[in-house]
């Protein structure tokens, strides 16, 4: 890429992040490179060692060379990413495999779902992390994987057979309107956002994986979805807000609001991944201190998709 397209590029849009994105050259570089392809095994359907090692000496037969992910069990990425689509594999196709970037499973990872409880997938298709939850919980969990767009849904129950799961029910309402009363253990609102974690920058210097402007008010959008969330959820049960965007106006901010309107407490949790403290304030906005406490994961420091991810308790 030429250096001044790079230059209109950082100018018009990630240049206001430089102060708060760590290395911020090497950020730039690695937005240059290709998207990376990370799947995970499915051990619902994948039950031993013996079982694991016959799926990836398959997988290798057919040319795609992975690197085992050590810090999050079962992950796996691509490292000819450009020669190998996920999937187009049969494995992807029984359901053996689920095409799935590293970093969307520290939403999961920070909810730290249990066998038998009731769980919330607010804003669930296309079922990547409603998948996640019924493997760990070893599908002895109750799912209610839901989502507002009929089409979303097709491809999330589509997911849901194809992984072999059978605890989630699957609901589609709006996120901020979700009717139901009966308190949840926990849930998870990984909100529609930008989406900027996952922008890469084309040969012309264009902006490649970036959302359409039709949501005119997503921070409005994510606060609704955040205060239901936290209304149907017992006491003492625990949210998880998460974002593939940089934006801490889609980030903190969200969070912070929630903090003034409820009675609400941020927790830490142990993240595998490189992670940067949540930020306390923004473009001269303060926001409240345990804010800190929610993490920021940047592309060029974990090879994948940017995310944000706050853990949230009800007090």
């Amino acid at each position: 890429m030429k250096q001044n397209n790079l230059f209109k590029f950082t100018k018009e849009y990630f240049n206001k992040y430089k102060e708060i994105i760590p290395n911020y050259e090497n950020f730039l570089s690695y937005l240059e490179l290709p998207m990376s392809q990370y799947f995970r095994i499915n051990t619902l359907k994948i039950r031993n060692d013996k079982e694991k090692q016959d799926l990836l000496n398959a997988l290798e037969k057919k040319g795609t060379f992975l690197k085992e992910i050590k810090e999050i069990p079962y992950f796996y990425k691509v490292k000819n990413t450009q020669e190998i689509s996920i999937g187009n594999l049969e494995e992807y196709r029984l359901g053996l495999i689920h095409s799935m970037t590293l970093t969307s499973s520290l939403p999961v990872i920070a909810l730290d779902p249990r066998q038998g409880e009731l769980i919330l997938d607010m804003c669930a298709a296309p079922g990547g992390k409603t998948g996640l939850i019924a493997m760990i919980t070893e599908d002895k969990s109750i799912i209610v994987s839901n989502d507002k767009r009929i089409d979303r849904l097709t491809a999330l129950v589509a997911n849901i057979k194809r992984l072999g799961i059978t605890c989630v029910i699957t609901t589609r309402y709006r996120g901020e309107q979700f009717p139901f009363s009966i308190p949840f253990d926990k849930i998870l609102v990984d909100a529609p956002c930008t989406g900027e974690g996952r922008y890469k920058i084309g040969e012309k210097g264009e902006i490649l994986y970036q959302k359409s402007n039709r949501r005119t008010n997503l921070p409005s959008i994510q606060k609704g979805l955040l205060i239901r969330a936290f209304d149907i959820l017992k006491p003492g049960g625990i949210i998880v807000y998460s974002t593939c965007t940089i934006n801490p106006e889609e980030n903190e901010e969200i969070v912070d609001y929630l903090l003034k309107k409820r009675q609400a407490e941020i927790l830490d949790w142990d993240s595998p991944l490189v992670f940067h403290e949540g930020l306390t304030e923004w473009e001269n906005k303060v926001y409240h201190p345990s804010l800190k406490l929610t993490k920021r994961y940047y592309p060029h420091e974990v090879e994948a998709v940017g995310f944000y991810v706050a853990k949230i308790k009800k007090v």
